[in-house]
């Protein structure tokens, strides 16, 4: 079904579903949630919400079902070894920055889902997701010495924990950065690492971030 024939109040109703649960997320955890939680707290009437969700865990399977797939429109034709020609240009790759833009369009829900009180299980679908879409890409690169010292599987494994680290700690820490310093800074982490940096930070302290807006 195309978008342009979905109704427009099927759409408004479960945005506003998805807002409810990520609300209620943070604030009591899904466990304690209960479908006349959500339709209170959305505005909407029982049958409604079973007209588009069999129960709560339907509703966040699809919520996070969404996420992912927007996400995976941004990077379906991202290639990682071009990263390292953007910085070298002093300049940020584009669809590093977009990936920053959707999680802060979408802010509500993944800080919820990803923050103490939200499902674990999405944690590891969205490492996976960055290994398939992103990561994996990297492997061709990697050569035969360094894999000597780093297997891939070891590597790919630390950039998505750390990139996840990163992204929960923005949300946690009021997204003091925009999203393009955001993905500046993920391209230096993942190309320097962060000893390198630890060392060029302590050499060069870095400025406090600017207040935005």
């Amino acid at each position: 079904m195309s978008e342009q024939s979905v109704d427009p109040r099927i759409v408004r109703t479960k945005k506003m579903l998805k807002e409810a649960l990520a609300e209620l997320i943070e604030e009591k955890g899904f466990d304690a949630i209960t479908v006349k939680d959500l339709t209170t707290r959305a505005g909407l009437n029982r049958g409604t919400f079973y007209l588009n969700y069999v129960d709560k865990y339907d509703l966040l399977e699809k919520s996070e079902e969404e996420a992912l797939q927007g996400l995976s429109e941004i990077t379906r034709h991202a290639n990682p070894s071009e990263v390292r020609q953007y910085l070298a240009r002093k300049e940020v790759y584009p669809p590093l920055i977009r990936v920053f833009e959707y999680l802060s369009e979408h802010k509500a829900f993944f800080k919820a889902i990803l923050g103490p009180k939200g499902n674990p299980t999405f944690q590891k679908k969205l490492r996976d997701f960055m290994e398939t879409n992103f990561y994996e890409k990297l492997i061709p690169l990697h050569t035969h010495d360094a894999a000597k010292v780093v297997p891939i599987d070891y590597l790919i494994s630390y950039f998505t924990s750390a990139n996840l680290g990163v992204i929960q700690h923005w949300f946690e820490s009021g997204m003091k950065y925009t999203p393009r310093e955001m993905a500046t800074m993920m391209a230096s982490l993942s190309l320097n690492g962060p000893t390198g940096l630890l060392f060029s930070t302590i050499a060069h302290p870095a400025k406090e971030p600017p207040d935005h807006p």
